[in-house]
């Protein structure tokens, strides 16, 4: 689904992104691990082409290299940022809605399937996005993306200032989007999610992919937690 070789990439003069490697396949949930600033929020963002890429990114065996954000989303990435970007000013369901790609009217996903899901957004659905607490808020950007019908979706630190219970919803929608064929890349820091679901995971160190391996041999290897995870 996404292959990305020897990515590079550059804030002014600071090499940020130092020859990355990664693959995520269909309908699987690969997760991006490591210490604040080591690269991971600038790997997806480099991906999603809002930052200037060297190096190969290929998406469904296409390569978007070079390409803009929204010619990359209307190829079938999602992108979930770090910041919870809503429409504050716009109701649940006026976010929702633009969310919606026409060429894709009849997609996995619906406004009804999102309330159904998330209970909180649908008592919520006429008021302004402004006002949802930072767990709600973060569940409308995801919901807002699965609208667009992707066929991969990537996600920046979901879970970062969420109640436990949120956290347990989103566990639960991961796996649901993964079952129904949505690959999935998860930046994430807490282990105990990104253990729990996914299949495969990376490690980033000073830009670099450092360790590759299944949650079971990533819990094994202390001496990998130690050095690029624990504080």
């Amino acid at each position: 689904m996404l292959k990305v070789k020897d990515l590079h990439a550059y804030y002014g003069k600071s090499h940020i992104l130092q020859g990355v490697n990664f693959h995520v396949g269909e309908g699987e949930i690969v997760s991006l691990l490591g210490r604040n600033g080591v690269g991971r929020s600038t790997t997806v963002k480099t991906v999603m082409g809002e930052v200037a890429p060297q190096g190969s990114i290929q998406f469904k065996g296409e390569e978007i290299a070079g390409k803009k954000s929204f010619e990359i989303a209307h190829l079938g990435l999602g992108y979930v940022p770090e910041n919870r970007d809503i429409f504050p000013s716009l109701s649940v369901r006026q976010n929702l809605v633009l969310g919606m790609k026409s060429t894709k009217p009849h997609g996995r996903w619906n406004i009804e399937e999102m309330f159904r899901m998330f209970p909180n957004l649908g008592e919520r659905a006429d008021i302004h996005g402004g006002v949802l607490s930072g767990g709600e808020q973060q569940m409308l950007c995801m919901c807002r993306t699965l609208m667009g019908d992707p066929d991969m979706i990537m996600i920046d630190e979901p879970t970062e200032g969420l109640a436990p219970k949120i956290v347990e919803q989103l566990a639960v929608l991961l796996q649901e989007i993964a079952n129904r064929g949505v690959s999935i890349l998860l930046v994430e820091q807490k282990l105990s999610i990104a253990l729990k679901i996914s299949r495969r995971v990376y490690v980033m160190g000073h830009g670099k992919i450092v360790y590759e391996g299944s949650p079971d041999s990533l819990l094994e290897a202390d001496d990998v937690r130690a050095e690029w995870l624990e504080v």
